[in-house]
Protein backbone atom coordinates (compact mmCIF):
# COMPACT_ATOMS: atom_id res chain seq x y z
CA UNK A 1 0.00 0.00 0.00
CA UNK A 2 1.57 3.51 -1.53
CA UNK A 3 2.83 6.22 1.29
CA UNK A 4 0.76 9.06 -0.03
CA UNK A 5 2.67 12.21 0.71
CA UNK A 6 1.42 15.74 -0.61
CA UNK A 7 4.53 18.45 -1.24
CA UNK A 8 2.62 22.16 0.26
CA UNK A 9 3.37 25.18 0.94
CA UNK A 10 0.84 27.78 -0.34
CA UNK A 11 3.66 30.24 -0.95
CA UNK A 12 5.37 30.18 -4.45
CA UNK A 13 8.62 29.91 -5.54
CA UNK A 14 9.63 27.28 -2.49
CA UNK A 15 11.24 24.66 -4.30
CA UNK A 16 7.83 22.26 -4.29
CA UNK A 17 7.48 20.97 -7.36
CA UNK A 18 11.06 20.63 -7.62
CA UNK A 19 11.13 18.28 -4.63
CA UNK A 20 8.19 16.70 -5.82
CA UNK A 21 10.59 15.69 -8.97
CA UNK A 22 13.22 14.73 -7.60
CA UNK A 23 12.42 13.15 -4.09
CA UNK A 24 10.32 10.84 -6.57
CA UNK A 25 13.00 10.57 -8.87
CA UNK A 26 15.13 9.20 -5.88
CA UNK A 27 12.80 6.78 -4.63
CA UNK A 28 12.51 5.40 -7.60
CA UNK A 29 15.65 4.77 -7.83
CA UNK A 30 16.00 3.32 -4.79
CA UNK A 31 13.22 0.66 -5.86
CA UNK A 32 10.24 2.14 -4.94
CA UNK A 33 7.55 2.42 -7.72
CA UNK A 34 6.57 5.95 -7.26
CA UNK A 35 3.90 7.70 -8.80
CA UNK A 36 3.95 11.62 -8.96
CA UNK A 37 0.41 13.65 -9.34
CA UNK A 38 0.68 16.88 -10.93
CA UNK A 39 -1.89 18.50 -9.27
CA UNK A 40 -0.47 21.97 -9.79
CA UNK A 41 -2.70 24.04 -12.36
CA UNK A 42 1.03 25.17 -13.78
CA UNK A 43 1.74 21.54 -14.70
CA UNK A 44 5.60 21.80 -14.28
CA UNK A 45 5.82 18.65 -12.42
CA UNK A 46 4.80 17.06 -16.01
CA UNK A 47 6.94 19.37 -18.02
CA UNK A 48 9.70 18.53 -15.70
CA UNK A 49 9.33 14.79 -15.87
CA UNK A 50 9.77 15.18 -19.77
CA UNK A 51 5.93 14.86 -20.42
CA UNK A 52 4.55 16.66 -23.62
CA UNK A 53 1.10 17.94 -23.03
CA UNK A 54 0.25 18.45 -26.37
CA UNK A 55 0.39 15.11 -26.63
CA UNK A 56 -2.32 14.28 -23.73
CA UNK A 57 -5.51 12.88 -24.00
CA UNK A 58 -6.59 12.63 -20.79
CA UNK A 59 -4.62 14.59 -17.39
CA UNK A 60 -6.18 14.85 -14.25
CA UNK A 61 -8.53 17.25 -15.25
CA UNK A 62 -10.79 14.15 -16.84
CA UNK A 63 -9.75 12.27 -13.37
CA UNK A 64 -11.21 15.01 -11.23
CA UNK A 65 -13.98 15.33 -13.37
CA UNK A 66 -15.11 11.69 -13.37
CA UNK A 67 -14.40 11.24 -16.53
CA UNK A 68 -12.06 8.59 -16.18
CA UNK A 69 -10.04 6.78 -13.23
CA UNK A 70 -6.64 7.65 -12.40
CA UNK A 71 -4.91 4.72 -13.85
CA UNK A 72 -6.00 5.62 -17.36
CA UNK A 73 -3.95 9.03 -17.44
CA UNK A 74 -0.23 7.62 -15.63
CA UNK A 75 2.35 7.92 -17.86
CA UNK A 76 5.17 5.90 -17.17
CA UNK A 77 9.05 7.81 -17.09
CA UNK A 78 12.09 7.07 -18.54
CA UNK A 79 13.94 6.82 -15.15
CA UNK A 80 12.76 2.70 -13.82
CA UNK A 81 9.87 2.92 -11.25
CA UNK A 82 9.09 6.40 -11.85
CA UNK A 83 5.11 6.90 -13.08
CA UNK A 84 3.34 10.38 -13.34
CA UNK A 85 -0.26 11.85 -13.43
CA UNK A 86 0.38 14.84 -15.44
CA UNK A 87 -2.02 17.77 -15.81
CA UNK A 88 -2.45 20.75 -17.78
CA UNK A 89 -3.98 24.84 -17.18
CA UNK A 90 -7.27 23.93 -17.42
CA UNK A 91 -7.38 21.81 -14.33
CA UNK A 92 -7.64 25.55 -12.56
CA UNK A 93 -10.98 25.30 -14.56
CA UNK A 94 -11.69 22.50 -13.02
CA UNK A 95 -11.62 23.83 -9.57
CA UNK A 96 -14.45 25.93 -10.11
CA UNK A 97 -16.40 23.16 -12.11
CA UNK A 98 -16.36 20.72 -8.97
CA UNK A 99 -16.61 23.91 -6.48
CA UNK A 100 -20.24 22.85 -5.57
CA UNK A 101 -20.26 19.56 -6.14
CA UNK A 102 -21.26 16.62 -3.72
CA UNK A 103 -17.69 15.19 -2.16
CA UNK A 104 -15.79 18.01 -3.97
CA UNK A 105 -13.27 17.42 -1.11
CA UNK A 106 -12.32 13.84 -1.22
CA UNK A 107 -12.20 13.47 -5.43
CA UNK A 108 -8.50 13.04 -5.26
CA UNK A 109 -8.06 10.49 -2.25
CA UNK A 110 -11.05 8.18 -3.92
CA UNK A 111 -9.07 8.27 -7.14
CA UNK A 112 -5.93 7.43 -5.55
CA UNK A 113 -7.16 4.76 -3.45
CA UNK A 114 -7.61 2.72 -6.77
CA UNK A 115 -3.91 2.85 -7.51
CA UNK A 116 -2.35 2.72 -4.20
CA UNK A 117 -1.78 -0.93 -3.95
CA UNK A 118 0.09 -0.60 -7.46
CA UNK A 119 3.19 1.95 -5.59
CA UNK A 120 5.26 2.07 -2.84
CA UNK A 121 5.09 6.31 -2.64
CA UNK A 122 2.65 8.23 -4.27
CA UNK A 123 3.69 12.07 -4.02
CA UNK A 124 1.41 15.21 -5.03
CA UNK A 125 2.76 18.05 -5.86
CA UNK A 126 0.31 21.12 -4.88
CA UNK A 127 -0.49 24.58 -6.00
CA UNK A 128 1.27 27.27 -3.99
CA UNK A 129 -2.23 28.09 -2.47
CA UNK A 130 -5.28 27.15 -0.16
CA UNK A 131 -7.21 26.24 -3.07
CA UNK A 132 -9.88 23.47 -3.15
CA UNK A 133 -7.17 21.50 -4.80
CA UNK A 134 -4.79 21.74 -1.73
CA UNK A 135 -7.49 20.78 0.70
CA UNK A 136 -7.68 17.40 -1.58
CA UNK A 137 -4.19 17.30 -1.49
CA UNK A 138 -4.02 17.30 2.36
CA UNK A 139 -7.05 15.02 2.89
CA UNK A 140 -5.90 12.24 0.44
CA UNK A 141 -2.22 12.18 2.03
CA UNK A 142 -0.43 10.23 4.79
CA UNK A 143 2.08 13.00 5.25
CA UNK A 144 2.58 16.95 4.34
CA UNK A 145 6.15 17.40 3.50
CA UNK A 146 6.75 21.33 3.82
CA UNK A 147 9.75 23.02 1.70
CA UNK A 148 10.45 26.58 3.27
CA UNK A 149 12.79 28.86 1.35
CA UNK A 150 15.92 29.94 3.44
CA UNK A 151 15.16 33.95 2.57
CA UNK A 152 12.83 36.56 4.44
CA UNK A 153 9.59 35.72 5.15
CA UNK A 154 10.08 31.85 4.97
CA UNK A 155 7.16 31.42 7.84
CA UNK A 156 5.06 33.68 6.24
CA UNK A 157 1.81 32.21 5.67
CA UNK A 158 3.14 28.53 7.82
CA UNK A 159 0.63 29.05 10.35
CA UNK A 160 -2.15 29.71 8.14
CA UNK A 161 -0.91 26.10 6.64
CA UNK A 162 -0.86 24.55 9.05
CA UNK A 163 -4.22 25.83 10.99
CA UNK A 164 -5.68 24.02 7.26
CA UNK A 165 -3.83 20.77 7.89
CA UNK A 166 -5.40 20.21 11.27
CA UNK A 167 -9.00 21.94 10.56
CA UNK A 168 -8.47 18.82 7.64
CA UNK A 169 -7.12 16.63 10.53
CA UNK A 170 -10.11 16.60 12.58
CA UNK A 171 -12.66 16.88 9.74
CA UNK A 172 -11.93 14.20 6.87
CA UNK A 173 -8.57 13.07 7.46
CA UNK A 174 -7.57 12.10 11.32
CA UNK A 175 -4.16 10.34 10.42
CA UNK A 176 -2.82 13.12 8.67
CA UNK A 177 1.01 13.83 9.29
CA UNK A 178 3.56 15.98 9.03
CA UNK A 179 6.45 14.25 7.85
CA UNK A 180 8.57 17.11 7.76
CA UNK A 181 9.78 20.57 6.90
CA UNK A 182 12.59 21.12 4.17
CA UNK A 183 14.66 24.11 4.16
CA UNK A 184 15.26 24.96 0.09
CA UNK A 185 17.71 27.56 -1.69
CA UNK A 186 20.00 26.78 1.54
CA UNK A 187 23.05 29.11 1.04
CA UNK A 188 25.42 28.32 3.77
CA UNK A 189 27.83 31.37 2.98
CA UNK A 190 25.38 33.83 3.93
CA UNK A 191 23.89 34.77 7.50
CA UNK A 192 20.62 35.10 6.36
CA UNK A 193 20.16 31.66 5.65
CA UNK A 194 21.40 30.26 8.61
CA UNK A 195 19.50 32.56 10.65
CA UNK A 196 16.44 31.22 8.99
CA UNK A 197 17.27 28.20 9.25
CA UNK A 198 17.92 28.26 12.69
CA UNK A 199 14.08 30.33 13.28
CA UNK A 200 12.98 27.28 11.15
CA UNK A 201 14.03 24.82 13.43
CA UNK A 202 12.74 26.68 16.12
CA UNK A 203 9.49 26.91 15.15
CA UNK A 204 9.73 23.15 14.23
CA UNK A 205 11.96 21.56 16.20
CA UNK A 206 13.00 17.97 14.99
CA UNK A 207 10.00 17.64 11.79
CA UNK A 208 12.87 19.66 10.28
CA UNK A 209 14.70 17.29 8.17
CA UNK A 210 18.65 16.83 8.58
CA UNK A 211 19.51 17.39 4.89
CA UNK A 212 19.02 20.91 3.35
CA UNK A 213 18.35 22.27 -0.07
CA UNK A 214 21.46 23.86 -1.31
CA UNK A 215 20.94 26.83 -4.30
CA UNK A 216 22.29 25.49 -7.08
CA UNK A 217 22.47 26.05 -10.95
CA UNK A 218 22.39 22.87 -11.77
CA UNK A 219 18.96 22.21 -9.94
CA UNK A 220 17.25 25.55 -11.94
CA UNK A 221 18.73 23.85 -15.13
CA UNK A 222 17.83 20.58 -15.08
CA UNK A 223 13.43 21.11 -15.50
CA UNK A 224 14.33 22.57 -19.02
CA UNK A 225 15.65 19.47 -20.11
CA UNK A 226 12.64 17.02 -18.97
CA UNK A 227 14.75 15.43 -16.79
CA UNK A 228 15.16 15.12 -12.80
CA UNK A 229 18.83 16.51 -11.42
CA UNK A 230 19.79 13.02 -10.75
CA UNK A 231 19.93 11.86 -14.69
CA UNK A 232 20.81 15.78 -15.30
CA UNK A 233 23.84 16.01 -12.73
CA UNK A 234 24.29 13.07 -10.40
CA UNK A 235 27.28 14.44 -8.89
CA UNK A 236 26.01 18.08 -8.50
CA UNK A 237 25.06 19.60 -5.13
CA UNK A 238 21.57 19.69 -5.68
CA UNK A 239 21.19 15.65 -6.65
CA UNK A 240 23.41 14.67 -3.40
CA UNK A 241 21.09 16.52 -1.42
CA UNK A 242 17.72 14.94 -2.79
CA UNK A 243 19.30 12.02 -2.81
CA UNK A 244 19.71 12.50 0.92
CA UNK A 245 16.48 13.59 1.53
CA UNK A 246 15.09 10.35 0.31
CA UNK A 247 16.96 8.28 2.39
CA UNK A 248 15.21 10.48 4.73
CA UNK A 249 11.83 10.01 3.73
CA UNK A 250 12.23 6.52 3.83
CA UNK A 251 13.29 6.59 7.11
CA UNK A 252 10.54 8.18 8.71
CA UNK A 253 8.07 6.46 6.99
CA UNK A 254 9.04 2.97 6.76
Amino acid sequence: MAKVITVTNQKGGVGKTTTSINLAFYLAKAGKRTLVVDFDPQGNASSGLGVEKKDLEKTMCEVMLGECELKDIIVKNKAKNLFIAPTIPELANVEVEIADADGKFTILRNAISSVREDYDYIIIDSPPSLSLLTVNGMIAADYLLLPVQTEFYALEGVAQLLESMNLVKKGMNPDLKLLGVLATMYDRRTTLSSEVLAEVKKYFKDKVFETTIPRNVRLAEAPSHGIPIGQYDRFSKGAKAYKALAEEVMERTE
